[in-house]
């Protein structure tokens, strides 16, 4: 036999069901094949191993001794095959395997992390791989299945789906303002201590409504990490841009006060985004239709 040569599966079938069978004609039956079908497939399969693993009369067949050999393993081998159908097919309606998501730090930590440990509760035969950053992981070439992110979806070849609304608020705390005064317009924030996430010193903050307004503003304090300008901003540091899931709640609190509420600034919804949405594991779908109606009851930011 050609080492090189691949035996295709259908004639495996074929050569086995005709062994079971006892003929071809009976095999045909079975398989629900034309005669000549089962024939071709059992005359390449002899072609291809070299050796004829039949001996056929009018009134009887019987296997060669090669044919005999290469039946033993030819039924372990469809048995195998079957076996991983098997577990495949438990696997597509089982939540199971390592779940791979990545998500921003301050949510990550805040809102995702609790209710991965929820879902793991639910499903003990998961493991969960978390990362928690603030920058956009590229999902097919990093092998994650799941990234949570607040924004557009740039890249057309990913699939979006919506978990929760969201909305960016200006916020500052009570003990800022008193001290520095209330901004009335969005041009005054140019005389405020203003705390920018990313690594550029001057910023442009867009505003929405019957006027869009943008203005230039200058960064007292620059950082790259979300929840350190959340705490700044609860230290009295100055005024910040925030998702209202990191500050909602501070802002429910008190801690935190919402500056020029009546100037909304665009954001786009929660989403998830992952590579495909054709043969989509259990555990990512599962775990996606989690998070959304956790996340939909934990809303309650409508009246700010």
């Amino acid at each position: 036999m050609n080492p090189t040569r691949i035996v295709s599966l259908p004639a495996l079938l074929a050569f086995s069901r005709v062994v079971s069978a006892g003929s071809l004609s009976a095999a045909a039956r079975e398989m629900d094949l034309p005669l000549s079908v089962v024939s071709k497939r059992l005359a390449q399969l002899e072609k291809s191993v070299g050796v004829r693993l039949i001996q056929r009369t009018t009134r009887r067949q019987t296997l060669t001794e090669e044919g005999a050999l290469f039946h033993a393993r030819v039924v372990r081998i469809l048995d195998e095959i079957e076996q991983a159908e098997e577990l495949l097919s438990q696997r597509r309606h089982e939540v199971s395997g390592l779940l791979r998501v990545t998500a921003p730090g301050q949510l990550g930590r805040q809102k995702i992390a609790p209710l991965v440990a929820g879902f793991q509760r639910l499903h003990p035969q998961l493991d969960v791989q978390l990362e928690l950053t603030d920058a956009v992981v590229d999902l097919v070439e990093s092998g994650f299945d799941l990234a949570i992110r607040f924004g557009s979806l740039a890249d057309s070849s990913l699939i979006a789906r919506t978990l929760a609304p969201n909305f960016r608020v200006l916020c500052a705390s009570p003990a800022y303002l008193e001290q520095h005064g209330v901004p009335r317009h969005p041009h005054d924030l140019a005389s405020h201590r203003c705390i920018l996430i990313g690594d550029q010193r001057r910023a442009e903050w867009r505003f929405e409504g019957d006027e869009s307004i943008a203005v230039r503003v200058d960064g007292a304090i620059v950082t790259n990490d979300g929840e350190a300008a959340h705490l700044l901003a609860l230290a009295d540091a100055g005024i910040a841009v925030k998702s209202i899931w990191d500050v909602g709640d501070d802002i429910l609190a008190g801690r935190l006060r919402r500056v020029l509420p009546h100037h909304s600034m665009s954001a786009a919804p929660l989403h998830a985004i992952y590579p495909h949405s054709q043969h989509l594991a259990p555990r990512v779908r599962v775990f996606v239709d989690y998070l959304r109606e956790r996340l939909v009851q934990a809303w309650r930011w409508d009246s700010l």
